[in-house]
């Protein structure tokens, strides 16, 4: 067995090992990459339920009178948009033209905000904004504080997982909408975050529980959807499952180096009055002038699977750009990816060449998501 001293673990661990998890490292962690296998994995959440462990996951949490000019402020969506028990999508711009991370924001209150940064990012984030909280007066360890290792969370996802579910709580959340959350009663245990979010493109919810309850609720959402098929899912198909959707995964498709404006995120990226976030006039100026490339949705045409690095081409074999994710799509059956190409190969329809092992592949450009539902 890999030797996993140096690595943090979940609560979930043990079990993981115990229902015969391939475990890898993973921004840190020991971390279940499979189970019975990616592509049963990944077809089990399109069609059905799937349980992830995704307690790597970061949590932070600001609060007071100045929390919502804070969170405004480090963030490129617009946080005065968000009423209470609503969820937001967003980034931190990094002050050069790219990207700290990519999050999640709860609006637990006026004056309360929940925040979900990627594990690999936890430590580059907190620097990053403690030095924006300390900037705007915030008092770091009481206004803004790092919970992330108080939380356990599951990624509870599938077209079955809100029905599965509601076995376990009294509140409804069937019929919960998008990108909303309640704090409730779950499983027995109180004061469980309950969100509709999660990053696979099949619906579903994900909880927030204290490490200490985490190994019973696992459990109790196993019982609850084995009359579904509920399975335990791995990292690798929460990698393809996201990839099919054109979700951007940090370090792949967005970076220190990339803006949302050419990632593509300019959806998350507010120009409105009183939205003064960091990095606003350069983001605008590239939104109003335009980028010299932008992150596109490609579809291998020819025989092969681009992988992240992977040279982009035209057609007499001269650089356009970079593959940032690829692999083949279980519930497309194709040969997908996405990468950074230049901005006169950008249009819809147009053909580019992925450069693998010397040779080049046909590829062309397509509009997300690759996967559209059944």
């Amino acid at each position: 067995m890999e030797n996993t001293e140096n690595l943090k673990k979940t609560a979930l661990n043990k079990m993981h090992y115990e229902m015969g998890a391939k475990m890898v490292p993973f921004a840190g962690f020991d971390m279940p990459v499979q189970f019975e296998g990616v592509n049963i994995e990944h077809e089990t959440v399109r069609k059905g339920v799937g349980v992830f462990d995704v307690s790597h996951m970061g949590e932070f949490r600001a609060k007071g009178p100045l929390a919502k000019a804070f969170v405004q402020r480090c963030t490129s969506n617009d946080v005065a948009a968000l009423n209470d028990g609503k969820v937001q999508y967003t980034c931190l711009p990094n002050g050069r033209g790219g990207i700290v991370d990519d999050m999640l924001v709860y609006r637990i209150a006026e004056d309360e905000y929940f925040m979900v940064p990627n594990a690999a990012n936890i430590e580059k984030d907190w620097n990053w904004m403690s030095k924006v909280a300390e900037e705007m007066g915030l008092k770091v360890g009481i206004d803004f504080v790092n919970e992330s290792d108080q939380w356990s969370q599951l990624a509870v996802q599938g077209p079955l997982a809100l029905k599965a579910m509601q076995k376990l709580t009294n509140t409804t959340v069937e019929d919960m909408e998008y990108y909303t959350f309640k704090v409730l009663e779950f499983a027995g245990v109180k004061n469980i975050i309950f969100s509709t979010t999660g990053y696979t493109g099949s619906g579903g919810c994900e909880i927030y529980m204290p490490n200490n309850e985490a190994v019973s609720i696992y459990k109790a959402v196993l019982e609850a959807g084995k009359e579904f098929g509920i399975k335990p899912i791995g990292l690798g198909a929460r990698d393809t499952l996201r990839l099919e959707m054109g979700f951007c995964l940090y370090g792949n498709d967005i970076c220190d180096t990339t803006s949302p404006i050419e990632a593509g995120l300019g959806w998350i990226t507010k120009f409105v009055d009183g939205n003064d976030f960091i990095d606003r006039e350069y983001n605008e100026k590239q939104k109003t002038e335009g980028v010299k490339r932008q992150l596109r949705a490609f579809e291998i045409t020819g025989k092969g699977i681009a992988r992240h690095g992977y040279e982009i081409c035209d057609a007499d074999g001269n650089h356009i750009g970079e593959v940032t994710s690829g692999t083949m799509g279980p519930s497309v059956k194709k040969a997908i990816g996405m990468g950074y190409v230049d901005k006169a190969f950008c249009k819809m329809g147009n053909e580019i060449f992925i450069k693998v092992r010397e040779k080049l592949i046909p590829a062309v450009i397509v509009k997300l998501p690759f996967y559209k539902g059944e």
